[in-house]
């Protein structure tokens, strides 16, 4: 945050100019309302008090309009502020998302809450900073000398009680700051529970779990009470040491006026004083230690997390001698992993091997490492043994850039941005030509949804999009790319069979290797290999040999098969003819552009 302030110090310099000013009328205050009360009120002479009162409004007038002045200046420094924490936060946690050894997540509510709450906490509380800090230094300086001036035997009863008040102040933020910190925890993890919860409804009902659903988001919304209470708790102290700091000189002038009178002070001087106190040394205490301490403690803890959130990995050393793959063929050997030292491995010792050209079929029940294999084989994560090569060339010994541009990596729930459809469909290959594209809206039969957004040029609202939409998009993202390599988890599962095995002989004419994610059997069936994962160990084939030499492999057959009406050439089915296909057929649609949202439940890839 310092970084960002450094680029609006004449914004800064303009917003201390105007405030020093804007500061004018209390250091005239004290000093005017003595001269009217000595030299014109109690002398009878009413002309002589009104052209002091008249002074004193017209520094009131312009320390006015020098605050007037101080707004644009603020405004050129926090929200060009706000705008690099934004971009700071999203680029941090995009950066770790796609960092190796980072296992992909869909972004969460702790980072919706950093994006939107804490960004506006810091850009708020920033601006109050700036406005109302300035204002205190110099008011309570003004107060002082304005004190010392017209009656210097009162300023002890006025600086001793503001200084013990700012000691205590100091004391207490430590503990306010503590427990800020865990206000922002235990806030993001209520907004957590809540998301999580809300999509688990269905499943919660369903398993009558609700129990320990409800005592989970009780225990968040407890701490988030008892933090809230703690809080409110410092607040009142805080609000003692405003009494300490403000009002305390208020009552030890009174009580000490007649001693001050009788040591040579006038009348005017101990109104002068009271008026310092009363009208503008009260007003700038609270807002320090009630505005400004509870806020500048919120902008502290905010800035901290916010740091967190936008850091960024350390990139890895480019390889010293960068070699490109010479084409898509895949070697996996003794490929071993697992998320943690005491964890038991998700892949151990596996072997693979795919020549450019071969489509790959990966299978098995849910959880045991599916997408996990398709994260190492794209070089997201890196395994914990083994090698891998890409074209014949180890992922280690290939540029990041390189690597990027020579493989493919489609997960289940593509992004798809607003802009033009040409600007979706283009986004891995630049400049592509017109005939191209049309050639691949053609080969994987999304003309209609095409024709309906308005052809390349329609613009793209991904929210009014369908799942299925959406696939064939980043399917025709990926068909117009440069990969030699293309790994595709789960990235058909919202589209019919008919519309499938179009995109699967659609990337079958094109150019390069295949790796599917799938819980089709029908996928399983044609492709040129299977490998089949049990969370233990691999089996790799034909669907052929592995129907006959697996029995696990033969056992997810029969389940996809089960209620099935017909049975394809060699006897295995497809899992559209099974009964969870059945069950989701009128949410189904046989034109790729209508498919809907609504998909039958199935497992998550990992």
């Amino acid at each position: 945050m310092g970084s960002s302030l450094s680029h609006s110090r004449s914004a800064a310099f303009r917003l201390a100019w105007w405030t020093l000013v804007s500061a004018a009328p209390a250091l005239v205050s004290g000093k005017a309302l003595a001269l009217a009360v000595d030299d014109g009120f109690l002398p009878h002479r009413p002309r002589t008090a009104a052209l002091y009162l008249v002074l004193f409004a017209l520094c009131a007038l312009a320390g006015s309009w020098a605050s007037r002045q101080t707004y644009p200046s603020l405004a050129e420094i926090v929200e060009p502020l706000r705008d690099r924490l934004l971009g700071d936060v999203v680029r941090g946690t995009l950066r770790r998302a796609e960092a190796g050894g980072v296992r992909r997540n869909d972004i969460n509510a702790v980072v919706v809450a950093q994006l939107t709450r804490q960004v506006e906490v810091v850009r708020d509380t920033l601006a109050g900073q700036l406005m109302l800090v300035w204002q205190f230094v110099l008011t309570a300086a003004a107060v002082v000398v304005g004190t010392a001036v017209i009656a210097p035997a009162a300023m002890p009863l006025v600086a001793v009680p503001l200084l013990i008040a700012l000691g205590a102040f100091a004391v207490l933020a430590p503990v306010t700051v503590r427990w800020q910190h865990r206000a922002f925890q235990a806030e993001e993890t209520l907004a957590q529970q809540a998301v999580e919860t809300v999509r688990a409804l269905r499943d919660i009902v369903a398993t009558g779990t609700h129990d320990r659903a409800e005592l989970k988001m009780l225990q968040a919304v407890r701490e988030h009470l008892l933090v809230s209470r703690k809080l409110a708790a410092v607040a009142a102290v805080r609000r003692l040491i405003v009494g300490l700091g403000a009002h305390s000189p208020l009552l030890l002038v009174v009580l000490a006026a007649p001693r001050l009178l009788d040591r040579g002070m006038t009348p005017g001087d101990v109104v002068g004083v009271l008026s310092y106190v009363l009208t503008t040394l009260e007003p700038a205490v609270r807002l320090l230690i009630q505005g400004v301490g509870a806020s500048w403690l919120r902008l502290s803890v905010a800035a901290q997390r916010l740091a967190g959130a936008a850091r960024t990995p350390e990139i890895p050393k480019a390889p010293s001698l960068p070699l490109k793959p010479a084409d898509g063929s895949v070697l996996m050997s003794g490929v071993t992993f697992a998320y943690g030292p005491d964890a038991a491995p998700i892949l151990d010792g596996l072997e693979l091997e795919l020549a450019h050209g071969e489509q790959l079929a990966v299978v098995g029940p849910s959880g045991v490492g599916k997408s996990t294999t398709a994260d190492i084989l794209a070089g997201v994560l890196v395994p914990d043994k083994g090698r891998i090569t890409l074209g014949g060339v180890p992922l280690g010994r290939i540029a990041r850039d390189d690597l990027c541009r020579a493989r493919a990596l489609l997960p289940q729930n593509p992004y798809v941005f607003a802009g033009t459809l040409r600007e979706n469909l283009c986004q891995l290959a630049p400049g592509t030509r017109d005939d191209a594209v049309d050639f691949t809206v053609a080969e994987l039969g999304m003309g209609p949804v095409a024709q309906r957004l308005g052809g390349l040029d329609g613009r793209v609202d991904p929210s009014a999009l369908s799942s299925g939409e959406r696939q064939l998009i980043a399917l025709a993202r990926v068909h117009l790319s440069f990969a030699a390599l293309v790994i595709l988890d789960e990235a058909t599962r919202h589209l019919d069979a008919e519309a499938e095995q179009r995109v699967e002989e659609a990337f079958r004419r094109r150019p390069g290797t295949v790796v599917a994610i799938t819980h089709r059997i029908s996928l399983a069936r044609r492709a040129d290999k299977v490998l089949l994962l049990d969370g233990q160990r691999a089996w790799i084939g034909t669907h052929d040999t592995l129907l006959v030499d697996v029995p696990l492999y033969a056992d997810l057959v029969g389940i996809w098969n089960t209620g099935a009406v017909g049975t394809g050439k060699d006897g295995t089915g497809d899992i559209g003819d099974s009964a969870d296909e059945r069950y989701a057929s009128a949410d189904r649609v046989s034109t790729p552009d209508a498919t809907s949202d609504r998909s039958p439940s199935r497992p998550s890839a990992d």
